[in-house]
């Protein structure tokens, strides 16, 4: 009898689980029996990974075998388990030292012909693994750079099961040829989901051209007032509306709140780069993201597709795929009402439980959301001598898709107007570029996180309102105001609390100590749309 463990990962949304795949051998019939709740992805692998054996060069054991998945309760799907359940028959026939592979973690896909190919989620995976106490871990050689980004991990990238083979047997590694770099190497076509390549908005921008081609804030023509609104919201965090008319800019608005955003720091960097990786929009050769995503979904998706979900274990949506960066739905009110109110939860707590019959998945889902609308179905109701022929129960029935509750979270709410003639032929002056607007964005964020030192916050944004009442306290009578408009009924208690953290972000911006009366009047401007007798325009005080 013959026995030898390795150890793989299997994913739960973007979190592993380290699995032992153990292998034994008894005298008996030739047969392969996989157990430990494998889909049927993995039941394949039995097949894979007796042909990729024996065109290794090693001999396929002619005895009962079983392999086992343990912990079995865990659910267990893809290919990235045949390195590991290779390893493991060989380790019990006697081929490898079983010792050689008990603490190693083994994640890749085999060939018929024993090539190792990439598959998705391997950060996540290795993050698991280091979680797990493991040292040593052995993945594709294409997702060698990925899983190198996790520290005090020593990685092995190969090409190959024939090159496993010799490095765990101390014999000479053999050379295996390289893929034609005259053609895209087929070998990444298991790191990319179907679908989410370049022209889905998900793939970073240096993926579609690189940062000649990035959108630069001096191409908006005009638009002081939403300029600065865009300004406060990538300063402090905060959600945005932006409502006006079609053609008045709110989409190119939107497409460039993601470049004044500061870099990601470490942490954020490998946070977005394993939910990327998991959900197969990671593109090769950046192993790392180091930008703010955006996403921007198309407004007939579903529930499901913005905050995860699918067959089995639910995979990220889109409000995690924008994790610390921008979720931009254009033409919010066409949206489904269940998909917009399923928001409300992620906006609020930053991230998103999905509950399913496979399982329970926690996504992160900390992102800053922008919503573009027109005002009516056709688009022309504030637009005078535009001719909308919209009756007024329709122009209600549109507006109230967006709904009361998802409204109320939403800091900065902004009228787009239509753009002059002066201002469109460029005779109003250039406006700031994304350079000058990103350099007082990020002074922005660094006072207040010097000022949030020492709590689990970063951003005004995330400060609770019980903080924002009793330890960072405005200036003497600089909510009078706001007072008074939640007597009115204008503000409610959540919206009088999200008052105060864009008056903070506005202070920021001045590099104020604290927020006085005219932060406050600017904040209540920027959410409430009242017009205070405040400067608006980007970069005043």
């Amino acid at each position: 009898m013959g026995f030898a463990r390795a150890c793989s990962v299997a994913l739960v949304g973007v979190e592993g689980v380290v699995v032992e795949v153990q292998a034994d051998l008894e005298p008996g019939v030739a047969a392969f029996t996989l157990v430990g709740l494998p889909d049927k992805s993995l039941v394949e692998s039995r097949d894979r990974v007796r042909a990729a054996v024996v065109n290794s060069g090693a001999e396929w054991p002619q005895k009962k075998l079983t392999v086992g998945l343990s912990p079995a309760s865990v659910p267990k799907s893809g290919s990235g388990f045949d390195l590991a359940v290779a390893c493991a028959v060989l380790g019990a026939a006697e081929r490898i030292d079983p010792a050689a592979i008990a603490d190693v973690v083994m994640i890749g896909e085999l060939g018929l012909d024993g090539r190792v190919r990439p598959v998705r989620g391997v950060l996540p995976a290795v993050l698991a693994a280091a979680e797990a106490g493991y040292r040593q871990v052995v993945v594709p050689e294409q997702t060698a750079g990925e899983a190198a980004l996790v520290p005090g991990v020593s990685v092995l990238g190969v090409r190959s099961l024939r090159q496993l083979i010799a490095v765990l047997g101390d014999e000479p590694v053999p050379e295996e040829p390289v893929a034609d770099r005259g053609r895209p190497d087929s070998m990444l076509a298991g790191l990319m989901m179907p679908g989410a390549g370049v022209g889905t908005g998900l793939a970073p921008f240096a993926a579609r051209g690189g940062d000649s081609h990035r959108p630069d804030l001096s191409e908006v023509a005009g638009q002081h007032r939403p300029r600065k609104a865009l300004e406060v919201a990538a300063a402090g965090g905060h959600h945005l509306l932006l409502s006006g008319p079609p053609g008045a800019g709110k989409t190119m608005l939107a497409e460039r709140l993601s470049a004044i955003l500061p870099p990601l720091t470490r942490q954020e960097s490998l946070e977005v780069t394993a939910v990327h990786s998991v959900a197969g929009i990671l593109p090769p050769g950046e192993p790392l993201v180091t930008r703010a995503p955006y996403c921007a979904p198309h407004h007939s998706a579903t529930m499901q597709s913005l905050v995860g979900g699918g067959n089995g274990l639910p995979r990220p949506g889109a409000v995690s795929l924008a994790h610390r960066g921008v979720l931009f739905l254009d033409e919010a009110p066409e949206f489904s009402g269940r998909a917009l109110d399923a928001l409300r939860q992620p906006l609020e707590s930053g991230h998103v439980v999905v509950a399913r019959a496979a399982g329970v998945v926690r996504l992160p889902a900390r992102f800053l959301m922008v919503l573009a609308a027109n005002p009516c179905p056709c688009g022309r109701h504030t637009l005078s001598g535009a001719g909308c022929e919209c009756p007024p129960s329709m122009i209600r029935r549109y507006q109230s898709r967006l709904s009361g509750p998802l409204l109320d979270r939403v800091d900065l709410r902004v009228e787009v107007e239509p753009v002059n003639r002066a201002d469109l032929m460029g005779r109003g002056g250039r406006g700031e570029t994304t350079a000058e607007v990103a350099a007082r964005v990020r002074v922005a964020r660094e006072r207040a996180a010097e000022r949030l030192a020492g709590t689990p916050w970063t951003t005004n944004s995330e400060v609770p309102g019980h903080e924002l009442r009793t330890r960072l306290l405005v200036a003497p009578g600089a909510l009078f105001a706001a007072e008074r408009d939640m007597e009115r009924g204008v503000l409610t208690a959540r919206g009088l609390d999200r008052v105060l953290r864009v008056a903070w972000t506005v202070a920021d911006l001045r590099a104020a100590d604290r927020p006085d009366a005219s932060d406050i009047a600017v904040a209540l401007e920027l959410r409430t749309g009242i017009q205070r007798g405040v400067p608006m325009e980007a970069g005043a005080p």
